[in-house]
């Protein structure tokens, strides 16, 4: 299929680690569908990077020096119209990914995963989904439902029964497509509920939804799969 039709996913990548941003590059290629279109080392610099080349997911680093990857996902994510974004980490920052869920991110995904989950990961945040790193989920969930949340009205206020039951199922982490399957309705229907719950309850995207669903006991980690 031509290029054309399948146009490049445009990626930024933020780490303070040259070497790490090297090897992103060489697994994200163009000829697998990817676009570096800049690349920075501090969070501070993601801004005027974006106002320079327009991405669709920003593969971003937590622990930098500088304005960490927490902070920058938050004043990026304060605009709506702002790119996705994936966090990038080493297996022990549960907390660190913890706070990156709150600010904002789709999701995340290790250092030290194999190519192709990473390729997955990118592809699946630039679609609109959200991306939990099976190795961690169930840590990082633990550690992201010790922390404070900010209570809202009851969700069952507002939904359907159905609706609650695809909110409850974004928030597991499972696809538009996983969705439909488990509930035994079509894509366009999942997609129709979605809009609608994020219509009720104010949220902005998917990763919002994750958000909500955890701070109102929606979903609790050990009935998270973590898969895609």
């Amino acid at each position: 299929m031509s290029e054309s039709a399948n146009p490049s996913i445009r990626v930024l990548l933020v780490d303070d680690q040259e070497l790490v941003r090297s090897g992103l590059r060489r697994i994200l290629r163009r000829r697998d569908g990817f676009e570096i279109v800049a690349e920075c080392a501090d969070g501070a610099d993601v801004p005027d990077a974006l106002a320079g080349q327009p991405a669709d997911v920003v593969v971003m680093d937590l622990r930098m020096k500088g304005v960490d990857g927490i902070e920058a996902t938050r004043r990026l994510r304060a605009d709506s119209t702002a790119p996705a974004v994936l966090a990038l980490t080493t297996f022990d920052d549960d907390e660190m990914l913890s706070g990156a869920l709150r600010a904002g991110a789709a999701g995340f995904v290790l250092k030290d995963s194999p190519a192709e989950d990473l390729i997955r990961a990118v592809r699946t945040v630039a679609g609109g989904e959200s991306w939990l790193d099976p190795a961690v989920t169930t840590r990082v969930l633990t550690t992201y439902r010790s922390a404070p949340p900010t209570r809202q009205s009851a969700p069952s206020e507002a939904l359907t029964t159905r609706e609650y039951e695809v909110l409850q199922a974004i928030g597991r982490g499972l696809s538009n497509a996983e969705i439909a399957g488990t509930l035994h309705i079509s894509e366009l229907t999942v997609k129709s509920h979605i809009g609608r719950i994020f219509t009720k309850l104010g949220l902005r995207d998917r990763a919002a939804a994750v958000v909500y669903a955890f701070d109102h006991g929606i979903v609790v980690p050990d009935e998270t799969n973590g898969s895609r």
